[in-house]
């Protein structure tokens, strides 16, 4: 199935105040530019400003003017949605597995995948186990593979894995020779 798709985020959430409503602000996932995270730096010899670690890949963010605003009415529970700005400055994702927000495990898929690793469950039948379970589901194979090494990591309580095959044979009863 392909889905065609902008994925709105929530960019800002206020709670209600003395002397201002309560409103939030919605806009395009791919809005406000990352900034470089490093210091351009000034070379002598040519007067260019360059920002080292920066290469043409890194951010799928382009700015994109795309901005909703949604306020509480103040004398009732309604709320007025104002549309700033409605355009967008890039395409329509085919798959929705390009979105980052979407492509995120449920709490109740990370309990599930827990569960399944504990019963060494492989991530690719895990995958396939969402994805039947709901057919529009934007989770990758690399999310998956992701919390198995989170889950492994956590699990592991900051040991190394030598550490880890002595705490675990000490665990299950088994002598160590080293």
């Amino acid at each position: 199935m392909k889905v065609n798709t902008y994925l709105i985020i929530t960019r800002y959430l206020s709670s209600r105040t003395s002397d201002r409503r309560t409103y939030v602000t919605f806009g395009c996932e791919r809005g406000v530019a990352n900034k470089p995270t490093k210091k351009p730096e000034v070379d002598d010899e040519e007067e260019e400003v360059q920002v080292k670690g920066q290469g043409p890949y890194g951010t799928k963010k382009c700015g994109c003017p795309f901005k909703l605003k949604g306020e509480q009415m103040a004398t009732c529970e309604n709320w007025q949605l104002f549309v700033h700005d409605g355009r967008h400055n890039h395409a329509i994702s085919v798959y929705t597995h390009s979105h980052a927000q979407a492509a995120k495990l449920t709490e109740e898929q990370l309990i599930q995948t827990e569960q399944f690793r504990k019963s060494h469950v492989p991530p690719r039948n895990i995958l396939r186990f969402f994805r039947e379970q709901n057919v529009g589901c934007a989770v990758s194979a690399q999310k998956i593979y992701n919390v198995v090494a989170k889950i492994k990591k956590n699990r592991m309580q900051g040991r190394n894995t030598v550490e880890e095959v002595l705490c675990l044979s000490a665990q299950w009863g088994y002598t160590v020779f080293y």
